[in-house]
């Protein structure tokens, strides 16, 4: 999977990547509008678009579907910036303003459906890269494929930072007449100088916490993954107090904690980061994740202990999976459908 063909001009160009994409052409455009400035977008025609995801996963699904490759929200922390290096895209500002769109995901979405091979099998979204993030406000896929999952009664759910999600209340709420849907918010702190550092292209926490509140008015029940707890930064109990008490009072159903993990890819970027803004941390997280990834496993213990806590007092429940889901018994794994395999939320 390598872009050696592909040239990025203003305007667009036009090169072919059989390997990735078949023989259909890359189309790379620049938008000159204050939203979109300083982002490209490669837009192709991919061959599959529901990845099966690895054996080995801790997730509760085992499909997704991905409609893009990297994310304007610029998380500093995002696991999924590895993902990038796959296309020979730079894993730091390339994973954040180079972002792949596959154009024909809502079509191919419903191919796939329609298939006598698809079982109806869940099918998780958000797990990678945010699927509300700024791109969707152009290309519109979202609308495209949750109506595929509509007309097939696919189970599905979503997890987003994005409060573009409620232009599609309408077809969520239809959705949700049909098949079960569980859409879940991601806010990990409410720290308003510590997001405008460590996630500056996203929504503020407090706008996604009415995208809870806006959700559960209309009767679509919604959890948050406090995700992430970022150590010695956004964990104090003072500040997981706060958290919590904001989410419950958006009316969540269940906040899900989940500490910091630092992958290869995402690791360096966010290190830097921390160089530059939290220089006398730096050892600390060099002890902290000197293991590893994953921060020990008697901290995120203690982390979790202490939301469930709060978040009993405050009256939410945690939950036991990442996004509310109810499914019937797996039928057998599908074996050629399709090719494509999804990295991991956790």
């Amino acid at each position: 999977m390598r872009w050696e063909n592909l040239t990025v001009e203003t305007g667009h160009s036009r090169a072919t990547d059989a390997a990735l994409f078949g023989a259909d052409a890359v189309v790379t455009r620049t938008f000159d509008t204050p939203e979109f400035r300083g982002i490209t977008f490669h837009e192709i025609r991919a061959r599959s678009i529901i990845n099966r995801v690895p054996a080995v996963s801790r997730m509760s699904f085992q499909w997704t579907v991905n409609p893009y490759r990297g994310c304007s929200h610029a998380c500093v922390y995002c696991f999924a910036r590895k993902t990038h290096s796959y296309l020979d895209l730079d894993t730091g500002l390339g994973f954040d303003s180079q972002i792949v769109v596959k154009t024909n995901a809502p079509q191919l979405l419903r191919h796939q459906l329609g298939s006598r091979r698809w079982q109806g099998e869940h099918i998780a979204m958000g797990t990678n890269v945010d699927c509300y993030q700024r791109a969707e406000g152009r290309y519109r896929l979202m609308p495209g494929i949750i109506g595929a999952l509509t007309d097939h009664a696919n189970p599905f759910s979503i997890l987003t930072k994005g409060t573009l999600i409620l232009r599609d209340l309408d077809l969520l709420k239809r959705a949700h007449a049909v098949t079960d849907v569980g859409i879940s918010v991601s806010v990990g702190f409410t720290d308003p100088e510590l997001w405008r550092t460590v996630e500056p292209g996203t929504p503020a926490p407090e706008r996604r916490l009415e995208v809870v509140r806006t959700l559960a008015e209309h009767g679509i029940g919604c959890g948050v993954l406090m995700a992430p707890v970022i150590p010695f930064l956004s964990d104090h109990p003072a500040q997981l107090r706060a958290t919590v008490r904001a989410i419950a009072a958006a009316g969540a159903t269940s906040v899900t904690p989940l500490v910091l993990h630092l992958r290869p890819g995402a690791r360096e970027w966010f290190m830097a980061w921390l160089g530059q803004h939290h220089p006398h941390l730096v050892r600390r997280y060099e002890r902290l994740y000197a293991d590893g990834s994953y921060a020990p496993k008697w901290y995120q213990r203690r982390i979790t202990r202490q939301v469930h806590e709060l978040a009993r007092e405050y009256g939410i429940g945690p939950a036991d999976r990442v996004v509310p889901r109810r499914l019937p018994e797996p039928e057998p794994a599908v074996t050629d459908l399709p090719e494509g395999t999804q990295l991991t939320l956790i």
